[in-house]
């Protein structure tokens, strides 16, 4: 069976500064992205339904003309209207309290009689209460704090210093802020799915960094070689995730599987921007750990 060829680079020929400037330079890009996106929003991101609260219709037309009829069929328009692939299948978002409600009525039920007075066929709806909403919100921010510091802890406890542990801090904050950016421009929401797959590839980020960490700093061989060891692994590593992530998206797309669909979506960026930061960013930051006080 033919094996997937790694292609090796020749740090030498590049300085610290030169391998770190395009990480460093896409990392600024996405934090203005994700700022610019707090200042007019005053979320990060897109947040979902269970970040928010509201309410999530799920209509089919018979007849065809859901796209015309949509806008008509409800007293509030809808926060998104996505299409189901090439079906007659609709997805509909609406914030909380934007359905006239009286006498203290559910504004799921409201939306649901509306849409069958018009005509559609509810395939599933749902609602998020905007204090469940809020909870969700701690939650998955503390989730993802949580994933960090237990990632720090367990590189500072297996290398005993501080500087591997920020290449590694470096590396997986810049691998989650990069698909972050990618999804707002997107406009993909943030949704527990999606928190789900920015952990993930936490996880993915410290294990290609601890490969690297691990080969420079504990085995045997100079710098050089012991990178390129590391890097025949895990590129190989990274390289066949990307490529399983990027069926799985491709086939979630075209069956319609909108959740699937983001968290391929991130997975790739995000594996990607993995690859850049081990084999730039960390490689830099370890060679100058390496070499401090001898020109790297």
């Amino acid at each position: 069976m033919a094996q997937l060829s790694v292609p090796t680079v020749d740090y030498t020929q590049y300085s610290n500064r030169q391998l770190v400037a395009v990480p460093l330079a896409l990392l600024a890009v996405a934090l203005l992205v994700i700022g610019g996106w707090y200042l007019f929003t005053g979320a990060p991101a897109n947040l979902g339904l269970e970040f928010v609260g509201g309410s999530e219709l799920r209509i089919e037309d018979p007849g065809g003309n859901a796209a015309q009829q949509i806008d008509a069929a409800f007293t509030a328009e809808p926060d998104s209207v996505r299409q189901i692939a090439a079906d007659d299948t609709y997805i509909l978002t609406f914030s909380e309290g934007v359905v006239d409600t009286p006498d203290g009525g559910n504004q799921l039920s409201i939306l649901e009689q509306q849409a069958e007075a018009a005509g559609f066929s509810i395939q599933a709806s749902s609602s998020v209460s905007p204090s469940f909403g809020a909870n969700t919100q701690t939650i998955a921010l503390g989730g993802v704090l949580v994933a960090f510091l237990g990632m720090s802890v367990l590189v500072f406890v297996m290398f005993r210093s501080i500087a591997p542990s920020i290449a590694v801090i470096a590396s997986a904050f810049s691998d989650v802020m990069l698909p972050l950016a990618i999804m707002n421009l997107l406009g993909i929401n943030l949704s527990l799915g999606t928190v789900a797959a920015l952990l993930m590839l936490i996880g993915y980020s410290v294990d290609s960094d601890i490969l690297l960490n691990n080969s420079v700093l504990r085995e045997s061989g100079d710098f050089y070689e012991s990178t390129s060891r590391a890097m025949r692994t895990g590129v190989t590593m990274t390289l066949t995730s990307i490529a399983a992530m990027a069926v799985m998206t491709i086939a979630a797309y075209l069956f319609g599987i909108q959740i699937m669909t983001a968290i391929g979506i991130v997975l790739v960026v995000g594996l990607l921007a993995d690859l850049m930061n081990t084999y730039l960013l960390n490689v830099s930051l370890l060679r100058w750990y390496v070499n401090r006080g001898v020109k790297a």
